[in-house]
């Protein structure tokens, strides 16, 4: 026993000194975009919304990108056939902003996920003098001054794609002790958005909710066809276009773009849960590694502990490998709280859910989804785009 304690220790201490390596570059990262005013050059920008049933969403999201300045010259709001009041919201705004306008995609082609498809279909209609294409989610609420702000970030990193994390809007008690347990399965595995460092291809980060394409680039690219299949196709495309060469930036923007992604804790453990796996973006190697990385730095430390506590273990090297982990869990506690919006008590117990969010990326990494957003996807040929 006391040989298997050791090897265990072993290996969650290298889990431990990959995790420090990974936290190192947040010291110096880039601080949280700050709402712009004004640029000092011109610029035009075009929106592009994906909806499917959106009505209950959408709102704070129109009257978001209605509050933005004349950068931002037009939005397509692309739906695909919704059957609730999501067009006739955007309709309304129509009527009282001429940027916006509703435009229908056609029926989902064979190798294509729907959420780029729609993005591919938004940005073919985009205004060719248009400098960007900037990718909005409909549970995206964008605060005044995000398109000045995102374009004058990707002029001074010279990035041609550059994406947002937001600041989330939860409400009940389970879901803020479960999401936080799940977001810190990224923070482990990317380290935190705006870290110093240039990652390989591979481990680059980007969130769909708010992502600005450099539009000559996207034609350059044919649009968003590299991230067709892919059920995390912001990853998938970002890592695909860092492959090629383009600069890729993913920084904070806690401060510019507020989500409310799910309705509840169980929705957010079947829907998010489910594609934070990143198994489209990722090689079986990333994902074997990813985890076997999250259950020793994030799955184990709580349950060790709790046995040592109980007298089960009394092996000191393994208590204070996981003591080590839970310190720095405890710590990012306070790193992350800014991602959110009006924080809860139950925030504080969220390091409980750490080994349900490591079973649950085990469990998506070893699942394909067969349904998506009302959509099935049975004959999806799954292989990777190159």
């Amino acid at each position: 026993m006391s040989g298997l304690l050791l090897v265990l220790a072993a290996l969650q201490g290298a889990a431990l000194a990959v995790l420090l390596a990974r936290l190192a570059g947040g010291r110096t990262r880039t601080p949280p975009l700050a709402p712009l005013s004004a640029l000092p050059e011109p610029t035009r920008v075009s929106a592009v919304v994906p909806t499917l049933n959106e009505e209950a969403r959408i709102g704070p999201c129109l009257e978001g990108l209605h509050a933005q300045g004349p950068e931002l010259v037009e939005v397509i709001v692309v739906d695909s056939r919704s059957t609730d009041g999501t067009v006739a919201q955007v309709e309304a705004m129509a009527k009282r902003d001429r940027r916006f306008k509703v435009v229908y995609d056609d029926p989902l082609p064979t190798g294509w996920v729907g959420r780029p498809w729609a993005l591919q279909s938004g940005f073919l209609r985009t205004d060719p003098a248009s400098e960007w294409v900037l990718g909005i989610d409909a549970d995206t609420l964008p605060l005044p001054g995000l398109v000045n702000a995102i374009v004058a970030a990707a002029r001074a990193g010279n990035y041609d794609a550059l994406s947002l994390s937001p600041r989330f809007l939860l409400v009940g008690l389970a879901e803020f002790w479960l999401q936080p347990a799940l977001l810190i399965t990224l923070v482990y595995r990317f380290g935190a958005a705006g870290g110093a460092g240039s990652p390989r291809p591979e481990r680059v980060m980007a969130n769909g909710q708010c992502s600005l394409l450099r539009r000559q680039m996207l034609v350059a690219m044919d649009g968003y066809t590299a991230a067709r299949r892919s059920f995390c196709d912001d990853v998938t495309l970002a890592r695909s276009l860092a492959a090629r060469g383009v600069r890729v930036g993913f920084l904070d923007g806690a401060q510019l773009i507020k989500v409310r992604m799910y309705s509840s804790a169980l929705e957010t453990w079947n829907e998010w849960g489910r594609s934070l796996d990143l198994k489209d973006a990722s090689t079986p190697g990333w994902q074997v590694f990813d985890c076997l990385f999250l259950v020793l730095a994030l799955g184990l430390p709580i349950p060790v502990l709790a046995l040592a506590t109980a007298g089960l273990i009394e092996f000191a090297p393994l208590i204070w490998v996981n003591g080590l982990l839970v310190a720095i869990r405890l710590l990012l506690l306070f790193a992350i709280a800014g991602s959110y919006e009006r924080l809860r008590w139950s925030y504080w117990l969220s390091p409980l859910a750490d080994p349900l969010a490591a079973l649950r990326i085990v469990i998506s990494s070893l699942t394909v989804p067969r349904r998506w957003r009302g959509r099935n996807y049975d004959n999806l040929d799954r292989q990777p785009v190159q």
